[in-house]
């Protein structure tokens, strides 16, 4: 095996139902692609404290703009991770919360973040290294 080498071994019982010619896609892939965009994760974090309304997102979650807040939100909507409420007011008041879906989620994107947290320093310091390398690389 080369030392660039990716390959992951894993036994058949890791792989299920993933990955088995009966189940090509369990799935996974319509989670990362929700999850793994830049924005919801912390629309999800910033509506587990509760329900929120359309300004209070924006101004909670720095650099999303209105479009790409508009966007989210649809999406985890359609999804069925947040539920958006109308109130007949004028001017028409909307929020949005967590479905019962949505909020079973909470705790992974927490120790997410926790992990995050707890391995930020050795993270940055393997980047370091890897970049030096690839620096002295470059230069000789």
């Amino acid at each position: 095996m080369s030392p660039t080498h990716t390959a992951v071994t894993t036994s058949a019982a890791q792989l299920e139902p993933c990955g088995r010619a009966e189940h090509p896609d369990c799935g996974i892939r319509d989670v990362l692609d929700r999850l793994g965009d830049r924005w919801s994760v912390l629309v999800v974090v910033e509506l587990a404290a509760g329900p929120r309304r359309f300004r209070q997102l924006q101004r909670s979650i720095d650099g999303i703009s209105q479009r790409m807040l508009t966007l989210t939100v649809r999406r985890l909507e359609r999804d069925g991770l947040v539920t958006r409420t109308v109130y007949p007011t004028v001017p028409a008041q909307v929020d949005y919360r967590l479905t019962d879906v949505g909020a079973s989620l909470t705790h992974l994107v927490k120790a997410l973040a926790d992990w995050s947290l707890a391995h930020r320093p050795v993270i940055a310091a393997a980047r370091q290294r890897y970049d030096d390398r690839a620096g002295d690389h470059l230069a000789g």
